[in-house]
């Protein structure tokens, strides 16, 4: 059964656990490219540079192209009801946190397609 994980250490540390973590990798690129963002993360890159990487990207979105961050979060299935449930007052936090989202549910769809394979 699906759990959740409660942090992105936890997601990416579990991620590495089931080997799944290129699988990870390839599902970010892969949605981030349907929405028009082109993003590349190199298959090698580390969890603390994919985590500092997906933060600052998203930051910029907020910050400079607010339609194509929403379209991103539509095209991933980011949970609006979670989203919505945080403090928008600190922008940095705030990208925090919705990366944290993008890769709990990117997670997901990773695990559900490696589990019921």
């Amino acid at each position: 059964m699906f759990v959740a994980p409660i942090s992105t250490e936890a997601l990416l540390e579990q991620a590495q656990a089931e080997t799944l973590y290129l699988n990870l990798i390839e599902q970010i690129n892969k949605d981030f490219n349907l929405a028009n963002e082109g993003i590349d993360f190199p298959l090698s890159i580390s969890p603390d540079e994919l985590k500092i990487q997906l933060h600052e990207k998203i930051y910029r979105m907020i910050q400079y192209k607010f339609a194509e961050y929403l379209n991103l979060l539509y095209i991933i299935d980011v949970s609006e009801i979670e989203i919505k449930k945080l403090d928008g007052s600190d922008l940095v936090i705030l990208a925090e946190q919705v990366a944290f989202l993008i890769l709990k549910r990117e997670w997901q769809k990773v695990w559900f397609r490696n589990y019921y394979k």
